[in-house]
């Protein structure tokens, strides 16, 4: 099914542009947290990457319910040409941020990406039910996951080798526009899909879709219950993505190469964990593993937790090699596969079971409802993670690993009694 659907017309372009459009963001993110870590401002660097991660999913929370209508109410392969041509304009903006070093300029083209996917999202999960048949939607789902996380890869590997290089800015400038111009590109082949709600009126006061959205979303019980659990995976992710940095810069002393590394990890087990759990599904919508995957990332989170909050601060640097050589390093690194890879099993059942119970009719807007609340889990899981990183109470980064990991198994008893 996987290969079958990678040369289908009715899924390919669909799948290569969110790849580039994943890669793009993840470069400029990736980009940032090195810059934050090793250049700019190493000293502060735990709060202003979880400020990062911040900025970038904020604007989902008020943007997402619009993506959904917009969606619903017109063809959706229209309305990501629209988005990935306006992509470009703000890649324009991240390269003058690369142009001059400015870490305020990023983070202004942090927040247009972020407002991009937000649009985006409804578009690129509600159009898979109209190309595909129920039984590769799991399949489908797991191909947009691992896609979505190997850009990830190699946007974070790209993007932490050119804060490590820093080769001429006009080679990191050629390569974002071409890489948003092939993104542009590939949304041209995507199949038309006809609006489901044509007569739909598009509400531009982008509180009040919100508002509406999140409310239509918890009328059915099994689709909000659905959508909370999705949050809760992307709420961990979020953090972990912000302290597991922290974490081997400040206890094992890591390099760029191993922070690289660490988050190409992460990468690989998304991707790996979303296809197991395509092939283990075969064609069904099966949520029997999801409760031992929740189980799955409160382990590795403990487990990584537990094993750094014995070591001391790190008063030197080691490099890849002599991280991987090391028992320790071992350990950490199939921590973060781990963790990933049961996060894969995780979600993708998951948000097939989402996109299937929806009513053809409102499933962009049943998505946007789900990145609405995955935003804003995520926003103020960060932001609470960065208060408590804070001078004003300090709690170290492996305490916060594993208070996330005892969380996620109270997630996987109420997965196991609610949806499973």
């Amino acid at each position: 099914m996987f290969f079958d659907l990678l040369r289908s017309r009715r899924f390919a372009p669909l799948f290569w542009c969110q790849f580039l459009s994943a890669f793009n963001d993840n470069f400029v993110r990736n980009l940032i947290a090195m810059l934050i870590l090793f250049r700019l401002a190493p000293d502060r660097a735990g709060s202003l990457l979880t400020l990062a991660i911040g900025i970038f999913m904020l604007p989902s929370i008020v943007l997402s319910g619009l993506g959904g209508e917009w969606a619903d109410a017109n063809d959706k392969a229209k309305v990501a040409r629209i988005l990935k041509f306006t992509e470009i304009f703000v890649q324009m903006i991240a390269a003058a941020g690369i142009w001059f070093q400015s870490l305020p300029v990023l983070f202004v083209s942090l927040f247009g990406l972020g407002a991009i996917s937000a649009l985006f999202g409804p578009v690129k999960y509600g159009i898979l039910p109209d190309h595909l048949a129920m039984r590769e939607l799991t399949g489908g789902n797991a191909l947009v996951e691992a896609a979505t996380f190997l850009a990830i890869l190699f946007g974070l590997i790209t993007g932490g080798l050119a804060a490590h290089l820093a080769p001429a800015p006009e080679y990191l400038i050629v390569q974002l526009m071409v890489i948003a111009a092939a993104c542009a590109a590939t949304s041209l082949f995507i199949p038309e899909a006809r609006p489901h709600a044509k007569d739909l009126r598009v509400n531009p006061n982008v509180f009040a879709s919100t508002v509406t959205l999140l409310r239509g979303l918890k009328q059915d019980k099994q689709l909000w219950d659905g959508a909370l659990a999705i949050s809760c995976f992307w709420m961990t992710g979020a953090v972990a993505l912000s302290l597991i940095p922290v974490v081997v810069r400040n206890r094992i002393g890591a390099g760029i190469e191993v922070e690289t590394a660490i988050s190409a990890f992460f990468a690989i087990g998304i991707a790996i964990g979303s296809l197991g759990a395509a092939t283990i599904a075969k064609g069904r919508i099966f949520l029997v593993p999801v409760p031992y995957a929740a189980l799955g990332m409160g382990l590795f989170l403990l487990d990584l937790g537990w094993t750094t909050a014995h070591l001391s601060h790190a008063t030197g640097e080691i490099g890849l090699l002599q991280f991987l050589s090391s028992g320790l390093g071992l350990h950490i690194a199939g921590d973060v596969i781990g963790l990933a890879c049961a996060g894969g099993f995780f979600v993708v059942p998951l948000f097939a079971g989402v996109q299937y119970r929806a009513p053809a009719d409102q499933r962009a807007r049943v998505v946007g409802g789900v990145n609405i609340l995955n935003s804003v889990f995520m926003v103020l899981a960060t932001a609470a993670t960065a208060l408590l990183q804070s001078h004003w109470i300090g709690l170290e980064e492996p305490v916060l690993l594993m208070g996330f990991g005892i969380f996620n198994g109270l997630v996987a008893a109420w997965v196991r009694n609610r949806l499973a």
